[in-house]
């Protein structure tokens, strides 16, 4: 069975909703391990929750990389999936997991991408901009922010009068019904 590592930075809402899919699932993967750098964020407690190990790293320990390699390689960790991580990925990790480490961008990639583009952010410049669909973006990781190669875009139409919170539930509910499966159907 492929060992999935979640890294978190928020909520934590993407990752329960993984650890949920595979366990359903039963199949041929399963959540090993959620990874945050904020011991405060509320996805530690989600993982206490639902039974699946969490370990914080800090900002340092994770820039210098190998803390982080060492202990997906303890774990067996097999597939990375970043959702709402907010860290730069080191570049041995994303040597040692090429083709097996992806992200979720709130947003339909390349627009609304980079550094300090994540969450609410993304939506507000999305509805400044005047916007008429947004979605999201499940993507490769390489050294850049939200620029690895695209594997899979869901729409949601913009309306005029949309507000930022509106379009963080669109894009929210087409997470819920895709991110998933997606990862699915990469491990």
């Amino acid at each position: 069975m492929k060992r999935i590592a979640v890294f978190a930075s928020g909520e934590g809402t993407n990752a329960e909703n993984l650890v949920k899919y595979f366990r359903r699932d039963g199949g041929r993967a399963r959540v090993a391990l959620i990874v945050t750098n904020r011991q405060s964020a509320p996805v530690v407690e989600r993982a206490r929750r639902l039974g699946v190990e969490c370990v914080t790293i800090s900002r340092d320990d994770f820039a210098a990389g190998q803390t982080i390699v060492d202990l997906l390689a303890a774990k067996d960790i097999d597939f990375v999936v970043l959702a709402g991580f907010l860290l730069m990925i080191p570049p041995c990790l994303i040597e040692r997991y090429r083709g097996r480490i992806v992200n979720i961008h709130p947003a339909l990639l390349p627009k609304f991408g980079g550094k300090g583009m994540y969450g609410m952010r993304v939506h507000e410049a999305v509805v400044a901009a005047g916007e008429r669909e947004t979605g999201i973006t499940i993507h490769h990781v390489n050294d850049r922010y939200d620029d690895g190669t695209i594997i899979f875009q869901a729409a949601v139409e913009v309306s005029p009068d949309d507000s930022a919170g509106d379009v963080a539930a669109k894009v929210r509910a087409l997470e819920e019904i895709h991110f998933a499966g997606v990862i699915d159907g990469l491990v």
